[in-house]
């Protein structure tokens, strides 16, 4: 993989040439940044910038009043190679908050179409319906140990309008279940995001987290994906290295309310 290139491609299909992520969201190019304007319970924020030490403090500024103007909370989605090279410090002193740094991951897809199948006794299914969202909202609860409203009304919201562009798996043993994961499908792009990924404590190292990866990874392969894109925890980093996922720089969340 040529890092340089996937990275710049990512840059130019994810970032500054981004699609909503629902049919009643936005996206809106202000000067040198791209900010992305959710619709009803759907994400708000800063996608991508290229800025620089003379301009940074005047579009921070512009894209709080925008954003402020609409009532919305809203994040600044802050890249590794991003600059000014001192932009996180410039958004922490507009009154940002960083949240924890992440990894920006990426595999080839056709790398995981490998035959791993779950644990014995556990299946895994789509989510289609109420019910499944239930059951993905539960794994997700109990995986993380918060609550998990913000993926009900994400998941009902997205599989009511936009059912084509969300992958939405929930493992079951039995009628329990023990991990779930989704996967984002933005047309005219190269990349699908892999999110979540989050197993109960028990059915941990058994072979779930990779079994979810390979299952998304031969869906987005039959709808044309060549590369499955993670923002890795330090947690999941190490897995994802070992099944061939490289690291292309870190992201990390800074969030303004208002």
């Amino acid at each position: 993989m040529d890092h340089a290139a996937v990275l710049a491609l990512y840059d130019r299909e994810m970032r500054e040439g981004a699609r909503p992520e629902s049919s009643d969201a936005r996206v809106e190019m202000a000067g040198r940044v791209v900010r992305h304007i959710g619709g009803h319970g759907g994400w708000s924020g800063v996608l991508w910038s290229d800025l620089s030490a003379a301009d940074a403090d005047a579009a921070i500024a512009e894209q709080i009043a925008c954003f402020g103007r609409l009532g919305h909370e809203f994040e600044w989605k802050l890249y590794g190679h991003d600059r000014p090279a001192d932009l996180g410090r410039r958004l922490v002193a507009a009154g940002f908050t960083p949240d924890q740094e992440e990894t920006l991951m990426v595999g080839e897809t056709s790398d995981q179409l490998l035959d791993v199948a779950p644990p014995e006794g556990v299946r895994i299914v789509p989510v289609t319906d109420r019910a499944g969202v239930e059951l993905m909202v539960e794994a997700n609860e109990k995986a993380f140990g918060r609550d998990g409203s913000w993926l009900r009304d994400l998941l009902h919201a997205r599989l009511a309008r936009d059912p084509g562009e969300l992958v939405a798996l929930v493992a079951l043993a039995g009628d329990e279940p023990v991990s779930s994961a989704r996967m984002e499908l933005l047309p005219g792009t190269g990349f699908a995001g892999l999110w979540g990924g989050g197993t109960v404590e028990g059915w941990r190292g058994r072979g779930l987290y990779r079994a979810l990866i390979a299952h998304r990874a031969r869906i987005a392969a039959e709808r044309g994906y060549r590369y499955l894109q993670v923002d890795a925890s330090d947690q999941s980093r190490p897995i994802l290295e070992r099944l061939g996922f490289r690291a292309l720089s870190t992201t990390t969340p800074y969030v303004y309310a208002h």
